[in-house]
């Protein structure tokens, strides 16, 4: 019942679109009808307000850090792994927007700084050489991704490299058209001209 309330609290605070809201907020349009049609900070980007997306940034990842803690804190270890699990899924399938929210990169982030901030560190790493090698802001977050769980194997968390595993098929499934771009070699690079 704990770990069910975690998950539950986790989902509805990861569900807040922060993206609609704050470019809502800002006098933007809705983001929802530009770009990818995601409420996540990369489409927000779109709109040429990097403060709104920095901004969308910023607090998808606080959920998923704010889930994590505040379930750790009252009920224990595993229920911030639930809080955490919820808190991804909510930002994936928020229930106030019939389910179509972001892809989950920065609510993954803040999951993972929320159980374990030295893996953090290593994604955000990892992240940052591939971007800067290869230009591709969603190779980057698959490559980092897809080291993630391991990462927290060497580390010795067991329990989050599992919840991690689960996230990262969950995050690539939901970059199923990036894949295709990349293999098709028709993705967008960062800094280019769209």
């Amino acid at each position: 019942m704990t770990l069910a309330l975690a998950a539950l609290f986790g989902y509805l605070l990861g569900s807040i679109p922060f993206g609609l809201i704050i470019t809502s907020a800002a006098g933007g349009p809705d983001v929802r009808t530009i770009g990818s049609g995601n409420i996540g900070a990369t489409n927000v980007l779109r709109t040429g307000r990097k403060g709104l997306a920095a901004a969308t940034l910023l607090c998808d990842m606080l959920k998923g850090t704010a889930a994590v803690l505040i379930a750790g804190y009252y009920a224990g270890h595993d229920a911030a792994l639930a809080a955490g699990l919820g808190a991804f899924l909510g930002h994936l399938f928020p229930v106030w927007l019939k389910f179509k929210g972001g892809k989950g990169v920065a609510t993954y982030i803040g999951v993972l700084i929320g159980l374990v901030w030295p893996a953090a560190l290593i994604f955000c790493g990892l992240w940052l050489v591939t971007a800067w090698a290869f230009r591709y802001s969603s190779l980057s977050a698959l490559i980092a991704s897809a080291i993630t769980p391991l990462a927290l194997w060497l580390l010795g968390e067991p329990g989050p490299a599992l919840l991690f595993l689960l996230l990262t098929v969950l995050l690539w499934i939901m970059h199923r058209a990036n894949i295709a771009r990349l293999m098709a070699g028709t993705e967008g690079k960062i800094g280019a001209k769209t």
